[in-house]
């Protein structure tokens, strides 16, 4: 099956050329006269095939016997449709609509948007969904969506980690505005080095993405657009702050340089000063920090010429404090006087965006991406030590076309990736460049009523992966109105960070073990992974308002994998899979508008992921085969067009959880097989009181679910058995926030 789709993948796409429909587009001038019209609208009914007159008003546009109905349209003027049986030259005079009334036609936003048309099953998060909940970096902005499972990695760090299909995000690419940007050692804490306001949405795909983006992606592709200097608010500032202590200051100031410049300044700073210990362990439940964050946007527009670009300078400084209650690090550093850890991290980033779109021909157009970045994290964990230095250069370049007509559309480029990584592992360095060379094309089909098609395929050449090829692809059909059948098949090819990506396993008394195989990064091979997946979603009334279902079902299979296996509570080893390790994920989501201004989304996944350990073929730990998710969101409009109350509820239920062997443990350190099954409750009100002013109020885990003892041997933190890993759920309890947003557009 591999084979047969490298084989169709490289097969050459073939056009013939088709008869053309040529003519032009008049109006009437202060004389009565007919003059050429420019930009009016030429398009093929029911289709996506469609031109614009140039300057003098003249058109041509391709015909087949298929077509029949040509419309012909242009703000401002009645729009026709004409019947054309045969190829020929039409001059057509369109009317103005001065006689015609006027129609309003409203329709509500919806916070987050699926799409019927795409082929690849992918979703887009706004701004307003972001905003349900108290998003203050981009790991919480995943609160209210129920594809994304977010959990901590660790007891001590608070470090949010997110899965999508049942694996972790290693196996998701990771965008900032279609950059690659949480990979290497920004993947442990990257997610929270992105500020919630920065982001104005969140594409969310399934599956194996697309080729342009690179070759890594396993799991799925998540991209943060970020907000724009022409479109953003000239002033934005939001205010945050907890019972816990936590507070938040984002400053965004936006200012238009000239009639092509514009620049906005993008400030956020958080900070969290106080010690908890509400289980009474002698841990921190949570760490101190404080982060400065900073970006700098230009972008440029010359929409005559065809011209856009973004230029982004970003700045972080980000220090964080944990351990036990009475940890001194000016003391206490990497000594036995007390347990405690810092994590200090500083991150220089450049990157820029540059596009051209041809004015007289627009569905020609050519995209330059570029980023360099250097990322230094200095830590200690107890007795353990790790720093990190990763420089990395990212280079894309994007050719987008047609073949023939707008139905056959191709994407073709060339990419190259560049990291150097340091590290050093207590007594150990480990040092490693990596670099890679590619090229891609990808081709896609839209006829709009009935097929979607995109195949892409790219080959790289790795200085330590080798060359290799990466095929991709999705279909979408819709076999009736408001219905969307997709299916996806796809390759994912990495090298795998063991210690930037598990970084908790620090926080532990465990030997790290390697199993050196002569792979080419720490001795391990590459990972290497299909995904399949089948969708389909529906649209309906239910009651004479919308609803729609989706039933998803994916699979990753992996050729080889990094195991991580964590079954010997004294060790954790680290060796390359022999046998079979799988992700199977099942969705059933439902979305209901029950009346106006009030949506309920419930959905509910299974999750089959077993991996072969030397020990035997086991469960994934702590991945919930169950999950139940239920979100409900409700605004009241004292007056029309101004919201004033907006309320938001989310509820989540996960069963049980495995947890990796202590049977070896003496018996005060062994823990159940399985975790016990959890809910928690979040809400969050908004109160509006004009366009330039609201604020809002929330909790988090509002049933107070706490997990008992989440760190195993705190009364010996020195000792064999310590362990902060095994955290299934919340470890401080109830949080309550409260903030304020002020902008001027």
């Amino acid at each position: 099956m591999k084979k047969i789709l490298y084989i169709i993948l490289m097969l050459p796409v073939f056009s013939t050329s088709q008869e053309k429909i040529t003519g032009m587009i008049m109006e009437a001038n202060e004389k009565n006269e007919p003059i050429g019209l420019a930009g009016a609208n030429v398009y093929w009914l029911g289709t996506s095939i469609g031109v614009v007159t140039d300057i003098d008003g003249n058109f041509s546009i391709s015909y087949s016997e298929e077509y029949t109905k040509l419309v012909i349209s242009y703000i401002g003027f009645k729009t026709d449709t004409l019947t054309v049986t045969k190829p020929k030259t039409v001059h057509h005079w369109l009317q103005p609509t001065d006689n015609l009334d006027e129609v309003t036609i409203t329709s509500r936003k919806q916070a987050t948007a699926k799409s019927y048309m795409q082929a690849s099953n992918v979703f887009t998060v706004s701004s307003d969904e972001l905003l349900k909940a108290a998003c203050c970096n981009l790991s919480e902005s995943f609160e209210t969506n129920p594809s994304i499972d977010v959990n901590f990695a660790d007891a001590i760090t608070g470090t949010r980690q997110i899965k999508m299909l049942g694996l972790t995000s290693p196996y998701i690419l990771i965008a900032t505005e279609n950059i690659p940007s949480i990979r290497g050692a920004s993947q442990a804490f990257g997610l929270s080095f992105i500020p919630g306001t920065w982001v104005s949405s969140i594409q969310i795909t399934k599956g194996a993405g697309s080729v342009v983006n690179g070759y890594e992606s396993i799991a799925g592709q998540i991209n943060a657009e970020l907000v724009k200097p022409t479109t953003d608010n000239t002033l934005f500032v939001n205010l945050f702050g907890n019972v816990a202590g936590r507070f938040e200051l984002n400053t965004h100031i936006n200012t238009k340089v000239s009639d092509r410049w514009s620049t906005g300044l993008y400030l956020h700073g958080n900070a969290h000063n106080e010690k908890h210990d509400v289980n009474n362990d002698n841990f921190m439940d949570m760490p101190m920090y404080n982060q400065i964050n900073m970006m700098n946007r230009w972008q440029y527009t010359d929409t005559e010429k065809g011209f856009v670009s973004f230029i982004n300078l970003k700045f972080l400084n980000d220090e964080k404090q944990t351990g036990q209650l009475d940890f001194n690090p000016n003391t206490d550093k990497l000594t036995t006087n007390s347990w405690g850890s810092e994590i200090d991290t500083k991150r220089y980033e450049i990157s820029g965006k540059f596009g051209y779109v041809n004015p007289e021909i627009p569905y020609q157009s050519l995209g330059v991406q570029t980023a360099f970045s250097n990322h230094k994290q200095v830590s200690y964990f107890g007795l353990n030590q790790y720093d990190i230095t990763q420089n990395s250069l990212y280079a894309n370049a994007i050719y987008n076309s047609i073949i023939s007509d707008s139905r056959h559309k191709i994407k073709t480029g060339v990419s190259y990736t560049y990291d150097h990584y340091d590290e050093f592992v207590n007594t150990m360095s480990y040092e490693r460049t990596e670099y890679s060379v590619g090229a891609f094309f990808e081709y896609n089909y839209d006829n709009l009523d009935r097929l979607n098609l995109t195949a892409g395929v790219r080959v790289d050449n790795h200085n330590l992966l080798g060359a290799f090829v990466t095929p991709r692809l999705h279909a979408r059909y819709t076999p009736w109105e408001k219905s969307a059948l997709r299916a996806s098949i796809g390759r994912g090819k990495r090298s795998a960070n063991i210690f930037a990506e598990n970084q908790k396993i620090f926080s532990t008394s465990r030997v790290i073990n390697i199993i050196d195989s002569s792979g080419s990064v720490y001795g391990l091979d590459p990972e290497v992974a299909w995904n399949y997946g089948v969708s389909f979603l529906q649209g309906f009334n239910l009651f004479k308002r919308k609803a729609d279902i989706t039933l998803d079902y994916y699979k990753t299979d992996f050729e080889n994998q990094v195991v991580v296996d964590f079954e010997n509570p004294q060790e954790v080893s680290f060796y390359n899979l022999d046998g079979k390790s799988y992700a199977n994920s099942l969705q059933l989501e439902f979305n209901y508008n029950v009346f106006q201004y009030f949506d309920l989304r419930m959905a509910y996944k299974y999750y089959d992921v077993q991996t072969q350990y030397n020990s035997d073929k086991l469960e994934k730990p702590l991945v919930p085969k169950h999950r139940l998710f239920a979100n409900a969101s409700y605004e009241i409009y004292e007056k029309e067009g101004a919201g004033q109350w907006k309320f938001d509820v989310t509820y989540n239920w996960l069963g049980e959880q495995r947890f990796s062997s202590t049977a070896s443990n003496p018996l005060q350190y062994q823990l159940a097989a399985y975790t016990p099954t959890l809910a928690t409750l979040n809400a969050q009100v908004t109160k509006v009181f004009s366009p330039k002013f609201e604020v809002y109020l929330g909790g988090e885990n509002i049933t107070n679910v706490r997990q008992n003892n989440p760190v195993l041997g705190a009364d010996n933190p020195f000792g064999s058995n310590f362990d902060t890993t095994f955290v299934y759920g919340p470890v401080f309890g109830s949080n309550y926030y409260a903030g304020l947003r002020f902008k001027i557009k």
